[in-house]
């Protein structure tokens, strides 16, 4: 029957294979619930079906069983009468029957290994979906747990990436650092020999007009005073001659 094979299908599927391929267990648990529910009340309605085939298969056979040993009986009957002829024609029936009864014991043991394989899924099917339903809250808070690792290695890694950038900030500045007591240096070096040569050309310059007044006034006060003292030296030994 082709819904044994389907639902034999769904029974070789395991719950934790089904877990693995979806996206986010936590927000698809309910839904998966909700599907092997459905699938059991389909598993429930077509196990009813051959379980109520079986019952027909069982009453068939049973009835023909009946009839059988009802047409012996009556041949028995017949022959203690004496009637020969009736006799036998109980016993044709009976031969009859006993052909049609190997057919519906045929159709009964299939009935009857059907609704055993029906009952087991439908069963197997249950006892999986309770087990889902106890596992439910563990499987959502492994997935709470799950997600919040996520979030942690996530942070982890920017932070990582910070701590490179960090570094090659560190980096850029030390470089940068080196460069400009570098050009200090050169400014520096260039400067010393800038002054230098300035020294060299301010050593032969002609004096400004201002420190050429300034000397010619030094000069003329020096030349005052020398000559005042002549006087007064002069007059002291004209006294000491008189």
């Amino acid at each position: 029957m082709s819904i044994i094979k389907r639902f034999s299908d769904i029974m070789a599927s395991n719950i934790n294979a089904l877990l693995d391929k979806m996206e986010d267990p936590s927000k698809m648990i309910d839904q998966i619930l909700r599907n092997l529910q459905d699938d059991l009340n389909k598993v429930k309605a077509e196990t009813a079906g051959v379980m109520a085939d079986e019952a027909r298969a069982k009453r068939a056979l049973d009835e023909c069983a009946a009839e059988i040993n009802k047409m012996q009986d009556y041949a028995a009957r017949a022959v203690k009468a004496g009637n020969d002829d009736d006799a036998r024609k109980f016993l044709a029936k009976k031969a009859q029957l006993t052909a049609n009864e190997a057919e519906l014991r045929k159709s009964y043991e299939l009935a009857a290994s059907n609704a055993i394989k029906m009952r087991q899924m439908h069963d197997k099917l249950v006892s999986q979906i309770d087990e889902l339903n106890a596992r439910r809250d563990s499987i959502k808070a492994k997935m709470a747990v799950a997600k919040a690792q996520e979030k942690i290695n996530k942070i982890g890694s920017s932070a990582a990436d910070a701590a490179n950038n960090l570094s090659a900030f560190g980096r850029m500045e030390a470089k940068a650092e080196r460069m400009l007591d570098q050009a200090e240096a050169m400014a520096e070096l260039n400067k010393s020999k800038e002054d230098d040569f300035d020294g060299l050309l301010n050593k032969y310059d002609t004096p400004t007009a201002d420190v050429e007044d300034e000397l010619s006034a030094l000069k003329a006060g020096m030349n005052t005073n020398v000559e005042d003292e002549l006087a007064k030296l002069k007059a002291t030994t004209l006294k000491e001659e008189v």
